[in-house]
């Protein structure tokens, strides 16, 4: 066989395998962040007419074993038919999780968040057309060993109104996997957390503390499964953060 066909037949020989390996790696390649969900959300104050705030939830995040990290992507949207004018968004961490950085937004003193939660941001929105979304990557860590919960309100930019509220809804899974490099947490789920020798740990959310009150901030947020909203001023503090 002459050189130059045994470079053609090697080359091929190649080319086959890469396009091989392609097929068999594409498989394994990370997921995008899947549909977002409005589970546990509800309207609260009446909006302007016209404009209807929502919010989005990822299904399913990721968060690594051992560095707790995680990403999650809040979006809020504008269902209405008109603009809806300047409105704010709350990113408010409970339990085990706790949001570390929005990019974009502002932190919230730790005096002024909700009572029982341990960190949250503030997002102002200018406007949003009708039919228009913005979406906010909130870097977090979730402590695998504890439930963790999340809170989306949409508010005027005073807080004076609360039009939206996600939450306080809760990530998890019923099946850890301690010794895997990741787990992944659904949303609506109450985490079961596992000692890593597979032991279940004491769940460590308070069951009827869905709601709690924002403090200067004039945040309010609505209790899960009530018609009220409540208004007050924190106390002394009553916890420290994480």
């Amino acid at each position: 066989m002459s050189s130059r066909r045994r470079t053609t037949i090697v080359g091929s020989l190649v080319t086959a395998s890469f396009s091989a390996l392609m097929i068999l790696a594409a498989p394994a390649v990370a997921k995008g962040p899947g549909p977002g969900s409005d589970k546990g959300g509800k309207a609260v104050d009446q909006a302007p007419e016209g404009v209807a705030p929502t919010t989005l939830l990822p299904e399913e995040i990721s968060v690594d074993n051992e560095s707790r990290k995680t990403t999650i992507t809040a979006t809020v949207k504008n269902d209405g038919t008109k603009e809806s004018g300047a409105l704010r968004l709350l990113v408010v961490g409970f339990d085990g999780l706790t949001v570390e950085n929005v990019p974009g937004c502002s932190r919230i003193a730790e005096g002024d968040l909700p009572e029982g939660s341990n960190s949250g941001f503030s997002c102002p929105i200018d406007n949003l057309a009708a039919g228009a979304s913005k979406s906010y990557a909130a870097d977090a860590t979730f402590d695998l060993g504890r439930t963790g919960k999340i809170c989306l309100p949409v508010q005027n930019p005073d807080g004076s109104k609360t039009f939206w509220q996600q939450g306080p809804v809760p990530f998890g899974t019923t099946n850890p996997s301690p010794n895997a490099p990741a787990t992944p947490l659904l949303l609506g789920t109450d985490n079961t957390p596992v000692a890593p020798d597979g032991d279940e740990l004491p769940r460590t959310g308070a069951p009827g503390r869905d709601v709690l009150p924002l403090g200067a901030a004039g945040a309010a947020l609505l209790t899960a499964g009530a018609a009220g909203v409540w208004w007050s001023r924190r106390g002394p503090e009553t916890h420290r953060r994480g």
